[in-house]
């Protein structure tokens, strides 16, 4: 998925590599993070996304209801399946190295949305205790 495969993967890896934080846990956490992040640059993309997760009416939907539904279906999953939505060991101090780590990674260039190090920080907060 395009609006995750990069903006998402730098900053898993990070969290992983700080953190020993399992990859799928990361991914699961960061996803619904990295899917806001990136929706005004996905086109219809999310349609199908929430039509893939169940979400009724997606059709009658517009573009930014259907948007907010394709994410809320993916933080639901998590929610489901125990995937945390913090991340106890990411701290305040440790933002400016997570962001320019994941800023640094080969991936962050193919992101559908331009990304910074303060986004990234940005990113990293939503998942702070």
């Amino acid at each position: 998925m395009e609006a995750f495969k990069a903006c998402g993967a730098d900053s898993i890896i990070t969290i992983g590599a700080h953190y020993d934080t399992p990859h799928g846990v990361a991914c699961a956490m960061m996803l619904p993070l990295v899917m806001e992040y990136n929706q005004d640059c996905t086109g219809e993309k999310y349609r199908e996304i929430a039509r893939a997760m169940g979400v009724a009416g997606v059709d009658e939907m517009t573009q930014e209801e259907y948007r907010k539904a394709a994410v809320d279906a993916v933080k639901q999953l998590s929610a489901d399946v125990g995937i945390p939505e913090k991340n106890e060991k990411v701290r305040e101090e440790d933002l400016d190295v997570l962001a320019a780590d994941a800023y640094a990674d080969a991936c962050r260039p193919g992101n559908p949305r331009d990304t910074s190090v303060e986004d990234l920080k940005a990113l990293y907060r939503k998942i702070m205790p």
